[in-house]
């Protein structure tokens, strides 16, 4: 299966508890960590719902 390539890019601190909530499912715990993980219609909308947080990296 693909996977795609997330960093968070901005910080966590003032964002509300759904989407730090969202950021952990992620696997995203600190600054400009990058995880990859598959590319499912569910993984696609986590990252949409926390679009200002963080980058899709090529």
């Amino acid at each position: 299966m693909a996977t795609i390539k997330v960093k968070q890019v901005r910080s966590r601190i003032h964002a509300p508890k759904t989407q730090k909530a969202t950021l952990d499912t992620l696997g995203l715990t600190k600054m400009n960590k990058v995880v990859e993980i598959e590319d499912t219609p569910s993984n696609r909308g986590l990252i949409n719902a926390v679009h200002h947080l963080v980058a899709v990296i090529d």
